[in-house]
């Protein structure tokens, strides 16, 4: 991360006005020593590849020109947001509702926002940078596009990190994705089925 004293990478969120809030509640204090070396991390780092890398679920934002915001869901198997380049993320994009708001808002505002969480252990991760839509590229869809994936890529999206963050762990919800319930309940059934057959084999010998 390069030190830049006089404006650290966290400026991009920390805007004159929330440090204003900040220091009326209180909490300007605890963040001066780390924007002193610089603020947040700009580059994509080994734990956040790896932490990308399990990702089920995240939010992109975008805005307008006149900045009214937008966010959109986007998800998949783990995998399906990847790491390009120490500073690239990327995805494929799939046929919607077809109101393109996303893509339209790209076209005229390539500021955009990617909030990434993991419901099951408990984590979340906030990247501000800028986006944009790649179409006509069967090469560069089919890296992203996960294979078996019943869905065919409509475009692609590249978000270029400037700064990310980790977010406050406090009130996630633990989600389980089905998947997971389905094959626990399979060992348990497993387990059931043995026992139940241990338990007739009992009663049978002392029948006997």
């Amino acid at each position: 991360m390069t030190k830049k004293q006089d404006q650290p990478s966290s400026d991009i969120a920390f805007t004159p006005s929330v440090k204003a809030v900040q220091k009326r509640k209180g909490s300007r204090v605890e963040f001066l020593e780390q924007e002193a070396e610089g603020g947040w991390a700009t580059a994509i780092t080994p734990s956040l590849a790896e932490f990308i890398s399990q990702v089920r679920t995240c939010y992109l934002a975008t805005a307008t020109a006149e900045g009214q915001p937008y966010v959109q869901h986007r998800g998949g198997a783990p995998g399906f947001l990847q790491v390009l380049d120490p500073h690239t993320l990327g995805f494929a994009d799939f046929r919607g509702n077809r109101q393109y708001v996303t893509t339209g808002n790209l076209d005229e505002n390539p500021r955009a926002f990617l909030f990434l969480i993991d419901y099951i252990r408990s984590r979340r991760v906030k990247l501000w940078g800028t986006a944009r839509v790649v179409e006509n590229d069967p090469e560069l869809s089919d890296r992203l596009l996960l294979k078996n994936y019943p869905a065919d890529a409509e475009q692609v999206i590249l978000f270029t990190v400037k700064a990310w963050d980790v977010n406050c762990p406090r009130h996630i919800p633990t989600m389980v994705p089905m998947e997971e319930v389905s094959k626990l309940c399979k060992r348990f059934e497993t387990r059931i089925e043995e026992l139940e057959r241990e338990n007739a084999s009992l009663k049978e010998g002392t029948t006997n």
